[in-house]
């Protein structure tokens, strides 16, 4: 069993490479957005942001010709200037079904099996939570004066150096379920995705950082193909070491890099060390050149460290 832990599109691309070695994939997603159709549907219901966890259980479709439908009908948005336009169908059909049932992992269970996903898909808390940043560089008049940006959203796309980031509420309650998970998983996989928003705050939900280090699970961390936004500049070894900063006691058994972004960081090998990890270096971004994994790529160099064929 794998548990494989981000948001947005960095999970996304990893689901879709292990859902092609493996049937039993537990995603355990961020619920920190606070943007778009996610952000206007939580404001509005008090719920969890439904968008990474859609982003998930598409990415969990069968990949025939329903499951290919069904990616596509969730991902879809509504056209037109009126109070549906820009919502995701999927978005509606997720928080509706949380407001018929009262139970977010209830509902997320439901549409998995409407749609005959290879795998289920939790969030990592069942409270909606803010991510906050430290950061410098943000006004160039006064390039050392730390800021704090507050926001997902906000975040993400900001261009000052991020120096560490919160949760709101801090210390927030675990999904039950995804702990769950963790303590049965033979392998853990963190990241790729947005590093600050989407990878670090897993580590910081108590719950969900100590089921990671006291599992004998095969633990694999998974770096981006580039950095961009809220990481622009930083090196594969930067990466690391801001992974570490926000949880010391981290370990891992395997890094994988892009053998390009791993690129002539003298430096990398020796950080993966301190963390007890190997580090695997693969051809793993997409042919078209941008910076994105190429699934067949990834699954590959996944199901290599599993010691499993990809089909």
């Amino acid at each position: 069993m794998v548990t494989a832990f981000g948001g947005g599109h960095g999970l996304a691309a990893s689901l879709r490479a292990l859902r092609r070695v493996t049937s039993r994939i537990t995603a355990v997603v961020t619920v920190a957005d606070n943007g778009g159709s996610s952000g206007r549907l939580r404001e509005e219901f008090s719920c969890l942001p439904p968008g990474d966890l859609r982003r998930a259980l598409a990415a969990l479709c069968a990949d025939d010709r329903v499951g290919r439908t069904w990616a596509e009908v969730l991902q879809a948005r509504f056209h037109g200037d009126g109070e549906l336009a820009g919502h995701a169908i999927g978005n509606l059909l997720i928080a509706g079904l949380w407001q018929e049932l009262g139970d977010p992992v209830a509902g997320l269970d439901m549409v998995g099996e409407l749609l005959g996903t290879r795998g289920r898909v939790l969030p990592m808390s069942l409270v909606p939570l803010d991510i906050s940043a430290e950061v410098i560089g943000l006004d160039p008049m006064r390039p050392d004066e730390t800021y704090t940006l507050t926001g997902q959203s906000t975040v993400a796309k900001t261009m000052a150096e991020v120096l560490t980031v919160h949760l709101d509420p801090a210390n927030p309650p675990a999904c039950p379920q995804a702990v769950e998970a963790i303590r049965e998983s033979d392998y853990l996989v963190l990241g790729p995705g947005s590093w600050f928003t989407s990878v670090i705050p897993h580590l910081l939900v108590p719950e969900i950082a100590d089921a990671i280090i006291e599992s004998r699970a095969h633990k694999i961390l998974t770096l981006n193909i580039a950095p961009a936004d809220e990481t622009d500049g930083f090196s594969p070894a930067r990466h690391i070491e801001v992974l570490a900063d926000h949880e010391p006691r981290i370990r891992f058994d395997t890094i994988l890099a892009d053998r390009v972004f791993a690129g002539d960081d003298t430096h990398l090998a020796s950080y993966a060390r301190n963390l007890g990890a190997e580090l695997v270096e693969a051809d793993l971004a997409a042919r078209d050149g941008s910076a994105r994994h190429d699934t067949l790529r990834l699954a590959s160099a996944y199901a290599e460290i599993m010691g499993t064929v990809p089909h």
